[in-house]
């Protein structure tokens, strides 16, 4: 994975401390698709925010348990580390974008090498 080539490469999520352990939230770029940002052990991960089965916020409205992100209209659940698709009626991976924490704020990578799931 190679580094962003410049600072619009980068979407400032939140604070790190703005989100707590097992909780997501939806980020709105500028430019460019939604994507849901979520804390599990400490640690931050960032997928597109629709569910790939139907149009359906997984940052707000998905059930977050573990790594996994479940679509509360279709149940539909995926990994939140790989994007992977875990059942149906989901069959398509969420695409999946690098995190980074710098002086205690949460940016989402999103230049073109982030790269599907």
């Amino acid at each position: 994975m190679s580094e962003p080539s410049a600072v619009s490469d980068r979407v400032l999520a939140c604070e790190a401390d703005e989100l707590a352990d097992g909780e997501s939230m939806t980020v709105e770029p500028d430019s460019g698709e939604a994507i849901a940002v979520y804390r599990v052990d400490g640690q931050f991960y960032a997928t597109a925010d629709m569910c790939t089965h139907e149009e359906w916020s997984l940052g707000e409205e998905g059930e977050l348990c573990g790594f996994e992100v479940t679509c509360t209209l279709h149940n539909a659940k995926f990994d939140i580390r790989d994007g992977t698709a875990l059942c149906f009626p989901a069959t398509v991976a969420l695409r999946r974008y690098p995190t980074t924490v710098e002086a205690g704020k949460v940016y989402v990578l999103t230049e073109e090498s982030a790269g599907e799931s």
